[in-house]
């Protein structure tokens, strides 16, 4: 076990929020492996980079010589997560939740050791819990406590649906938290509520109380919005190695770094060191390579990597993209934009006619590849570099209209 102030300078690495530090200390101070518990509901078949910045924390304490606990919610999936929502999420059925679950086991292993991970499924526990159990754990909490969170609130002040269901799910995660013995548990900084809830539910239990740690929600390609398929800006841990690298190496040099931080396993020195050579003159993109490197062989393979910075090379550099590629931000709404708006707003072309013009001819270029359609659309999410001719390129980043 490494010593307490070693340890809790790597799991507070990237983290947002830590409570209660003192009592993390204790634990830590006590010797014996913690049990770290963190929970995701199988609502969709993939994970993306977004989702690994919890896992990656896991490994952390893995690293520690802690015992990692990976909960998948196939009972809460069934209810759905109404955190961050503004209308009740649609539950899944019992086959979408139990396919899903399949998959996260699969994934997960590309960063956890599984033969330090114990995965676990809530409806063991909720199941055998039944409805009168489920009552008696409704009387634990209540309303006025429910709508101190923020998107519940909001949701009532706005009169929007808030169903009866939704305000079991907080009480579902923290009774997880009991069920699991739990001496620490993970979640993005839009669960704090539901982790609290678990510290309360655990102190009922005469559990000693769960610390939380909090992570931040990584932004996606955009450098915007948080990660996420609804948005396009996420990178699928599933996805072809050249599509994971081509997307790393389109992010912006400055939100590179919070990549680094919260999906590297790179020392916090090394990455100090990296800042530093940047600082001094060394070419971003260099760095950058290397963390997209890093991901591809996490989720693939050395030869992988190696096979997509090939490919990004004969794509990119041999077109001569410029290292010092000017970015444009421009804001479309729900319907997305079509390219020859883009091309126009983005000081690429003079005119729209102008722009399919240049398509006809077979001068533009969408990251690297030639775009032969005049109709394309661009979508919100979306992070590209256009080329037109052999000499005007920008990577262009699409928001939505505020």
């Amino acid at each position: 076990m490494t010593d307490v102030q070693t340890a809790l300078s790597l799991i507070k690495r990237g983290a947002d929020e830590l409570l209660v530090e003192a009592e993390l200390v204790d634990k830590l101070k006590s010797g014996r492996p913690l049990r770290v518990k963190a929970g995701f509901d199988p609502t969709a078949p993939d994970l993306h980079l977004g989702h690994t910045v919890l896992i990656n924390k896991m490994r952390h304490f893995q690293e520690l010589g802690h015992h990692v606990m990976f909960l998948i919610g196939d009972f809460t999936g069934m209810i759905g997560d109404p955190t961050g929502r503004n209308a009740t999420r649609p539950p899944l059925s019992r086959e979408q939740i139990l396919e899903n679950a399949r998959t996260y086991k699969e994934q997960v292993f590309k960063i956890l050791d599984p033969e330090r991970t114990e995965i676990c499924f809530n409806s063991t526990w909720f199941e055998p819990l039944g409805a009168a159990g489920m009552i008696k754990l409704a009387a634990l909490h209540t309303v006025a406590r429910m709508l101190e969170r923020d998107d519940f609130a909001k949701r009532y002040a706005a009169n929007q649906p808030i169903a009866i269901h939704e305000f079991l799910y907080p009480l579902c995660q923290g009774y997880d938290s009991v069920a699991m013995r739990a001496d620490v548990e993970l979640g993005g900084t839009d669960q704090k509520f539901n982790l609290l809830v678990g510290r309360e539910l655990q102190k009922h239990y005469g559990q000693a109380p769960q610390c939380i740690l909090t992570m931040p929600l990584l932004e996606g390609l955009d450098g915007v919005n948080k990660m996420s398929k609804s948005y396009g800006n996420y990178v699928g841990i599933n996805e072809p190695p050249h599509e994971i690298f081509g997307k790393l190496m389109s992010v912006s040099d400055e939100l590179m770094w919070r990549y680094y931080e919260l999906l590297s396993f790179r020392s916090s020195d090394e990455i100090a060191r990296l800042k530093k050579e940047v600082a001094e003159g060394r070419n971003p993109r260099d760095v950058k390579v290397l963390l997209a490197q890093e991901i591809v062989e996490r989720f693939h393979s050395r030869r992988a990597a190696e096979d997509a910075l090939a490919d990004f090379e004969a794509r990119f550099r041999q077109n001569a993209i410029p290292d010092d590629l000017s970015e444009v931000r421009i804001a479309c709404g729900d319907e997305g934009l079509p390219i020859v708006q883009v091309l126009k707003q983005a000081g690429l072309t003079a005119s729209t006619s102008e722009a399919m013009r240049m398509i006809e001819q077979g001068g533009v270029r969408l990251d690297g590849e030639k775009v032969a359609d005049r109709g394309l659309v661009l979508v919100a999410g979306e992070s590209v570099v256009l080329q037109v001719g052999k000499r005007k390129f920008a990577r262009v980043v699409l928001g939505k209209n505020e």
